[in-house]
């Protein structure tokens, strides 16, 4: 059986906390600040690529029998609560990676080292086998503000995940707030 719920509500807690501390959002001053652009297929293309990278690093495989890739698209909500009406999205794209539970704690790491090459601030990083999860990095780009993650989910598998700042779709005006 997977142990997928403590993974996922300590995700989606991580996710959150980035969207609320900036991801979503610029300061005050910058509230109506241009949003980056993207389709919602463009967005999950993206994501993928990122999982499939972080697959390769943890020399995992997608096998499509256990890899059960989800998109989850929801709405952009401001500081305040605000919403907009002009198509703006977030998304947070999963995939499950197999790799024996002893290869685990090498690929996380290797994972980590990447993502701390490629300019990501790492927010939390563990190997600790009296955890569960017992591997794990979460991870967000200074700049682009998109948040990964990787970590154990059952005896095989790795949980590598993707979440997107607010995306505003091509050819869409900017609704001001």
């Amino acid at each position: 059986m997977l142990r997928t719920t403590p993974l996922l509500r300590r995700s989606a807690a991580a996710l959150a906390l980035v969207l609320l501390l900036g991801g979503c959002m610029s300061d005050k001053k910058e509230a109506n600040a241009p949003l980056p652009r993207m389709s919602r297929e463009k967005a999950e293309q993206w994501a993928k690529h990122w999982t499939d990278s972080m697959a390769r690093t943890a020399k995992a495989t997608l096998d499509p029998k256990t890899a059960k890739p989800t998109a989850d698209y929801s709405n952009c909500t401001g500081r305040n609560g605000e919403s907009a009406t002009d198509g703006r999205f977030k998304l947070h794209y999963s995939v499950r990676a197999t790799l024996p539970r002893a290869q685990h704690a090498q690929a996380v790491r290797a994972i980590r080292d990447t993502l701390k090459d490629q300019g990501f601030k790492i927010q939390g990083y563990r190997s600790d086998p009296s955890k569960d999860p017992a591997n794990l990095v979460d991870a967000t780009h200074p700049e682009e503000h998109h948040f990964v993650s990787a970590g154990d989910v059952a005896e095989n598998l790795l949980v590598l995940i993707v979440a997107t700042p607010c995306l505003l779709p091509p050819g869409v005006d900017q609704q001001q707030l």
